[in-house]
């Protein structure tokens, strides 16, 4: 979970530097406790779920959850650094300073496509080295199956992507990673029913959820280097809001007609991928209600950084429930057998 920083009424309220050590310190426990709290879930989410299920323990399952993760993540940021820089580029493009005799050009974060993008080859590559160990088999051979090949693509979609930010035109990587995104939505879903509709299916959920998570872990890092020009701020935040409802309705689509193809009814409670999903769901809509909750603050003029901040905590969660839902078992066996 990453926190961009206090708000200007936080700040306003800090009287003196003992108290702004101190919210660091607070804020630094909060992130390593949180780090903490994931590392556990990604490691032991999937055989939790599993307990009392019957279902066939999956090899690595936490190991390859937090690989996973990263890569999610990385899509995040990298997709979530392009898509808000081009909002925060789309609004007013300079800011006034108090006592300055001109207006500024207005702060933009620093780069984190690169290190993202490095991540995710480096999760992937690492997902490679964890099939060949848990089956036994060679690299040569693991390049040869349909998930080394798809791990291959990921792997080396994330480095032309780090490739691409580094130039002078980052949107370049945008190949790239539709190409990771494709190979992703391959290989974590395979289906022997209608497999292409899955895929595709997939490709607009996994998209989508990059471009809201990222966007608003961009738009958040942009808002506390402009602190000191509200209006510009709020305006920021609108746009992102405005696109954000188009990405939970896409997002809201896809999760239904996923759900609907992939897990019988009479499974719900009693498989891993069924509970896994009811708690990702339950962290969906409350993430719903923060943004509304910072929409309607938006509109009266208030501060809707909090429940920004608060929404992109819980949508850090359903990037790793989603990771641990893609290392759960098919349901379907359950109620076949």
């Amino acid at each position: 979970m990453i926190f961009p920083g206090p708000s200007v009424d936080d700040t306003a309220r800090v009287p003196g530097r003992g108290s702004g050590r101190g919210t660091t310190r607070t804020a630094a426990g909060l992130v390593a406790g949180g780090a903490l709290a994931a590392l556990l879930v990604a490691l032991l989410g999937a055989s939790i779920a599993a307990r009392g299920t019957g279902e066939l323990r999956i090899p690595g399952a936490g190991v390859t959850t937090v690989l996973r993760a990263a890569v999610l993540a990385a899509l995040a940021v990298h997709l979530g650094e392009l898509a808000g820089g081009r909002l925060a580029r789309t609004g007013p493009a300079r800011t006034g300073t108090p006592g300055a005799g001109s207006p500024r050009t207005a702060p933009e974060p620093r780069r984190w496509a690169v290190a993202a993008s490095l991540v995710g080859a480096g999760a992937s590559a690492g997902q490679i080295l964890l099939l060949a160990q848990v089956s036994g088999l060679d690299l040569t051979t693991v390049y040869g199956t349909s998930d080394g090949r798809f791990l291959l693509v990921m792997a080396n979609g994330f480095l032309l992507a780090a490739g691409c930010a580094t130039l002078t035109r980052p949107a370049l990587a945008l190949a790239p990673l539709a190409a990771v995104i494709g190979a992703e939505a391959m290989r974590a879903h395979p289906e022997p029913y209608t497999p292409m509709l899955g895929v595709a299916l997939t490709v607009v959920h996994l998209t989508a959820a990059s471009l809201w998570t990222g966007g608003l872990l961009y738009v958040l890092r942009a808002l506390w280097l402009r602190r000191a020009d509200p209006a510009g701020s709020g305006d920021l935040l609108a746009r992102y809001a405005r696109h954000a409802a188009r990405l939970l309705a896409a997002l809201a689509a896809t999760g239904t007609l996923s759900t609907l193809r992939r897990l019988p009814v009479d499974v719900v409670l009693t498989s891993a991928y069924g509970r896994v999903l009811i708690t990702k769901l339950v962290l969906v809509a409350v993430v719903c209600v923060l943004a509304l909750t910072a929409r309607n603050r938006l509109r009266r003029g208030g501060d809707a950084v909090r429940p920004a901040r608060a929404e992109l905590a819980v949508l850090a969660l359903v990037v790793l429930v989603s990771a641990v839902l893609t290392v759960v078992p098919d349901p379907h066996w359950l109620s076949t057998r």
